[in-house]
């Protein structure tokens, strides 16, 4: 669904290769393009499978929300430190360990013996993820440098994300279907060991002295695993991890105003559009995850469907997000980015409404395409609030800002999972799932109203 920019992104300076490595750029393409796809794939392909997961090693609604989140965590924390982490050491190296890193935990998810082993692998996952996802941008960058010929793979590059976003519901289900949900995790290996295996004609990178802000980039990792904490477990371990989360948001504040490099400069956002539009990347997110999250449950617990039934019932929704990040885009190009948000959000808005209709003896059809409606207007809105956020910043900014608003969708992505798992295991009476999911859309529709507002009320630019 998303055309993702990351710190690395921007421009570098030429690499010193050696006269007898000859790189490719097509291969290189693939083998970023392929790192990608699996990242982002890994963001929705899991959410199918979960109660094939709550079968096989026992787990309840706490357990499945961290199977989810532990990934999406740990991808949105380290995504402000990995950009800068790729120039320290070059980005094909650094793409060689995240692709290995991920590739290696996706075996362990596959032969987890119980949930916290499971839980543990999806976390190094997301490591590797971070680390794949600036990585793979600048190796697209360094490979062509024609500016049309980049913008045509980068292109590219972005379409591989939309069509794990697509696909990922629908292998979920095939593969947990056919196999078992080990599954899931398993396919990633053979694409993985490929993706390495075609850094052989990648370029080389210089090494550069990038600044590291390791105290930034801690405190914001406890903070948000411990809010996480906090909205997830409840209870007496929910008010310490509260407490541990309000702490370390502090410390990280106080570290940023003080850091001469920090992962997050806070004066970001004082500028009005950043701050929107990162308000704005949050609430699609919140939208898309954490429903995407909630519909898979439902499809399987409430209405009795086979995972591989569930996986299909998201495709139509799905396969149209690429065909309206297409149209999202030339909307932006010829009349610049305000407009195509200002359609999108309200058609999201609306498709929010309409699954207030939903409940358990809805039809495929009606769910199939209530669903469609709100994955539009998101697929509208996300190209252009990137654009947007690019915009207005200076150039020497744009990865930093792309970065800072990439992390805030994976975490209001995750948080999304938490809050939405507590309202449909936390509601009582014949209903009990169908309440929590109605309170669920209400609290997205409420949110993407703030922000389409606030996007309305933003100063009109040029194109």
């Amino acid at each position: 669904m998303t055309t993702r920019t990351a710190p690395s992104e921007q421009a570098r300076p030429a690499a010193s290769a050696s006269p007898e490595h000859r790189h490719s750029p097509a291969l290189t393409l693939l083998a970023a393009l392929l790192g990608f796809f699996l990242i982002t794939l890994d963001v929705s392909v899991v959410n199918v499978a979960l109660p094939s997961m709550a079968d096989s090693l026992g787990a309840g609604m706490t357990g499945l929300q961290w199977v989810v989140d532990s990934y999406t965590l740990a991808l949105a924390a380290l995504m402000l430190s990995t950009g800068a982490f790729a120039d320290r050491i070059g980005a094909t190296k650094a793409y060689g360990i995240g692709v290995a890193l991920f590739t290696a935990a996706s075996v362990a998810c596959g032969l987890a013996p119980n949930l916290a082993v499971l839980t543990g692998a999806r976390v190094l996952q997301g490591i590797g993820a971070a680390i794949v996802l600036p990585a793979s941008l600048a190796l697209v960058r360094r490979a062509f440098p024609d500016a049309a010929q980049r913008a045509r793979a980068v292109a590219a590059w972005a379409a591989g994300g939309s069509a794990a976003t697509a696909f990922g519901p629908v292998a979920g289900g095939a593969l947990t279907t056919a196999w078992d949900w080990r599954g899931i995790f398993f396919i990633n290996v053979p694409f993985g060991l490929l993706a390495l295996a075609l850094l052989v004609r990648a370029p080389r990178f210089e090494r550069r002295r990038t600044p590291l802000d390791l105290p930034g980039q801690t405190s914001a990792a406890v903070a948000l695993t411990a809010l996480a904490f906090a909205v997830i477990e409840r209870g007496a371990v929910g008010a310490v991890a509260a407490v541990v989360a309000v702490g370390a948001a502090a410390v990280f504040v106080r570290i940023e105003r003080r850091q001469a490099h920090p992962v997050v400069p806070l004066g970001l956002f004082r500028n009005r559009t950043v701050a929107v539009m990162v308000a704005t990347g949050a609430a699609v997110s919140v939208a898309f995850y954490g429903l995407v999250f909630v519909f898979s449950l439902f499809f399987q617990e409430e209405q009795g469907r086979s995972a591989m039934a569930a996986g299909l019932m998201f495709l139509p929704m799905t396969g149209l997000i690429a065909v309206s990040n297409i149209v999202a885009g030339k909307l932006a190009g010829r009349y610049g980015p305000r407009l195509p948000m200002l359609i999108g959000q309200p058609v999201a808005i609306v498709g929010l409404l309409l699954l207030l209709l939903v409940d358990e003896r809805d039809s495929t059809l009606m769910l199939a395409l209530i669903l469609m409606p709100m994955a539009i207007g998101s697929a509208l809105t996300v190209p252009p609030l990137t654009a947007a956020i690019l915009d207005a910043v200076p150039a020497e900014r744009a990865g930093l800002a792309a970065g800072v608003l990439n992390s805030a969708r994976q975490v209001a992505g995750a948080l999304s999972v938490a809050v939405f798992g507590v309202l449909i295991s936390g509601s009582s009476g014949a209903h009990s799932f169908v309440t929590g999911l109605h309170a669920s859309v209400l609290i997205a529709a409420v949110f993407m109203t703030a922000t389409a507002t606030a996007t309305a009320l933003l100063p009109r630019r040029g194109r």
